[in-house]
């Protein structure tokens, strides 16, 4: 049996490190699974754009694709923006829009990695307090997401756990970093839980000035990559379990 075309829906940025990211992840999940045909589409700034994208495999004669939102939250762009812009698709395409990528397990997993990678160790847990700094949302359901993966996170041996926000809520980066000092942290670091660098990525950088350790944004994890071919299969199962597969 064929395989839908994944297509994966970036936000897209004047920042050039973020299409190169959103790239480097894609190619990884390529080298996950090769025969899978994945596509990468932008809703802004960058080429090619969704609407490029689907109009394209139409005329090849693709009928079936999974579009898969690189988000790690279910916010405005995939309660709103990403439905409008796959009603616009040729009608010989059927579409299944797949989950957004959070929360996970993987990405807490990605996050540790990016933590070690930037100089901690599993013996600094219990004395490092740590910000899960996210881009932020006006949306209620994305911030109590954010807020629940911090409080998860914090059972598995940090010192403590703040959420922070780079726009549109608070608290901001560097006020969780002085809540974590003043709270007695032998170290502050923070977790950008960002899938790319950008605008509100450097912001939260900027906030991290008074922290001991600023981890990269989770980027081409490969734990990263496993959430996106787990969102994928999702979106794909209803179709698998209606021809028996």
């Amino acid at each position: 049996m064929h395989r839908p075309v994944l297509l994966v829906i970036a936000h897209g940025s004047r920042d050039p490190r973020h299409a190169a990211t959103v790239h480097a992840l894609v190619r990884r999940v390529r080298a996950r699974r090769p025969g899978l045909r994945v596509e990468t589409g932008f809703l802004d700034f960058n080429v090619p754009s969704v609407n490029g994208v689907l109009e394209s495999l139409a005329a090849e004669g693709v009928r079936d694709v999974v579009a898969l939102p690189l988000l790690l939250t279910r916010a405005f762009h995939a309660k709103s923006d990403i439905p409008a812009v796959l009603g616009q698709a040729p009608a010989r395409l059927r579409i299944r829009q797949a989950p957004v990528l959070g929360p996970s397990p993987l990405l807490t997993d990605a996050l540790e990695r990016r933590l070690h990678e930037a100089g901690l160790t599993p013996a600094d847990k219990s004395s490092t307090g740590v910000v899960l700094a996210s881009a932020g949302s006006t949306d209620p359901e994305a911030i109590a997401v954010i807020t629940e993966i911090a409080r998860e996170w914090r059972r598995t041996g940090w010192r403590a756990v703040r959420p922070a926000f780079a726009s549109a809520a608070l608290p901001r980066t560097e006020d969780a970093v002085r809540e974590l000092r003043a709270l007695g942290c032998a170290r502050v670091a923070v977790a950008p839980y960002v899938l790319a660098p950008g605008f509100l990525p450097d912001r939260i950088a900027r906030g991290a000035a008074g922290a001991d350790v600023l981890a990269d944004v989770l980027g081409p994890a490969p734990e990263v990559a496993r959430v996106l071919l787990e969102r994928y299969d999702q979106a794909r199962l209803p179709a698998l379990a209606a021809v028996g597969a």
